[in-house]
């Protein structure tokens, strides 16, 4: 009796809103760094775009060997404060301070082009690569955290809550807050309050300590594993489409509402907040509605919708017409948020019961690997614009800069969406609503206990 209340003394229960409001300071920063780095380094310091595409590529490729190594090193690490942490409470002041960097360029750099290319080729791999390890283990914790569909349902929906609230702050009132103060100050007003919110989260986060004699994953064994898995290949190219299709239209509205519209910062903060108020919106609605529709059924609905909003959006020209079709997007966006997190998780849960090893963040990095690989269609997108359209910067956009925009934020979004869908119907589950292999276990041995204290001798 004495063993048993020690043991559940050592586990102590992670809140749902304490673990889901670090994505708010998870995406705060890397959705600025993400969305403005080619309106800040492009259009306002004039680097050529073909340099800033280049850049974008390089870091695709260190994403795909920096991941899996964050993941495997996450997931032999054994401390009193348990294997994620320490990282993150290490990792994510760097890459505060890295973010900074990136958005406060030093004068003398700013008017050598050279300078400024290698200047952001340097501080955007450190604050990427910095992001990724703090992403391979904070979504590393939230398949070890909690268990069964609802309880990731009701956490999963935290977490994308606190993500759209953070892309309301870091993608929609950016435009109108860098015009007043620039982006160096936006900056460090989003890294500190980015900080923040994450030391609070993360040091609410109470891992297991139960796992020290586990078998330790092989990092080649595991890589192997998941490569012969067809689940990870059909929804890692679905997430990676929709992750490239999301990280353009983030990037290029700026392009779109500057030079199609004719307008603005306040008119693409405008835009932004709309799309993400519905999704917000969108998110309390699948939530609800995820009670009678699968999860996967959700995703694809989510995708599909997103395709075709693109259709419309291209013949847009006017701001009511672009708000009114991005809110219908919006839904799409929340379908996609609400569910990706916990279909990654299924496959987690899957893997366990094949292979009995505890692999999270192994896995959890590997499928960020290829959500990662949008860099590969997002930098292919910038390229062939710039080519096609002769657009180099801000102060030379080409001949046709509106629809070089349009093309940027509808056609390749479009085809990256196509993509998604089609690969989303590929991918199905046999135990869809069932608890994690954990999750039983527990259950099962809970059972045996009772069973076993009914038929102790009473003395």
């Amino acid at each position: 009796m004495e063993n048993q209340t020690t043991a559940v003394k050592e586990i102590k229960k992670t809140s749902p809103f304490r673990y889901g409001i670090g994505m708010l300071g998870t995406s705060i920063p890397i959705n600025m760094f993400k969305s403005f780095a080619a309106a800040f380094y492009v259009l306002q310091l004039g680097l050529d775009m073909e340099l800033y595409s280049t850049v974008l590529l390089i870091y695709t490729f260190v994403d795909v060997i920096d991941n899996p190594i964050y993941g495997f090193l996450s997931d032999r690490t054994n401390t009193k404060w348990g294997r994620r942490r320490p990282w993150l409470l290490i990792g994510t002041p760097l890459m505060v301070v890295c973010f900074l960097l990136f958005f406060n360029v030093p004068s003398s750099i700013q008017s050598d082009q050279s300078k400024l290319y290698m200047y952001m080729l340097l501080t955007y791999l450190l604050t990427g690569t910095l992001d990724s390890l703090m992403n391979a283990n904070y979504g590393a914790l939230f398949p070890e955290l909690f268990k069964s569909d609802s309880e990731r349902s009701k956490t999963n929906a935290i977490r994308q809550v606190s993500q759209l609230v953070a892309m309301a702050i870091s993608i929609a009132l950016t435009p109108m807050i860098a015009e007043k103060i620039g982006y160096n100050y936006t900056s460090v007003i989003y890294g500190a309050l980015a900080l923040a919110v994450l030391m609070y989260s993360f040091v609410g986060c109470h891992e297991k300590n139960d796992r020290v004699n586990e078998e330790k994953p092989n990092l080649i064994k595991s890589i192997i594993d998941l490569l012969k898995n067809p689940k990870f290949w059909i929804y890692g190219f679905a997430g990676a489409f929709y992750s490239a299709a999301f990280s353009l239209i983030s990037q290029a509205l700026s392009f779109y509402v500057k030079y199609t519209l004719g307008l603005g910062g306040t008119e693409t903060t405008l835009v932004l907040a709309t799309v993400l108020g519905v999704a917000v919106i969108g998110i309390l609605m699948w939530t609800f509605v995820a009670k009678k529709l699968h999860l996967i059924t959700i995703w694809r609905i989510g995708f599909l919708v997103m395709f075709l909003g693109f259709i419309p959006l291209y013949f847009a020209n006017t701001l009511g017409a672009t708000i009114a079709i991005a809110s219908v997007m919006g839904l799409g966006i929340a379908g996609a948020l609400s569910t990706m997190d916990c279909i990654s998780a299924k496959i987690i849960d899957d893997d366990y019961r094949k292979h009995g090893i505890r692999r999270e963040g192994v896995i959890s990095s590997l499928v960020g690997v290829m959500n990662r690989l949008n860099g590969l269609y997002t930098s292919l997108a910038f390229f062939v614009v710039a080519r096609a359209f002769g657009f180099e910067n801000g102060d030379n956009p080409g001949d046709n800069p509106a629809e070089a925009s349009r093309v940027l934020l509808c056609v390749f979004p479009a085809i990256a969406m196509l993509l998604a869908v089609i690969f989303s119907f590929f991918l199905k589950f046999k135990d869809d609503g069932k608890a994690a292999p954990e999750a039983t276990e527990n259950k099962t041995a809970e059972i045996k206990t009772a069973e076993a204290d009914l038929n102790e001798p009473i003395y």
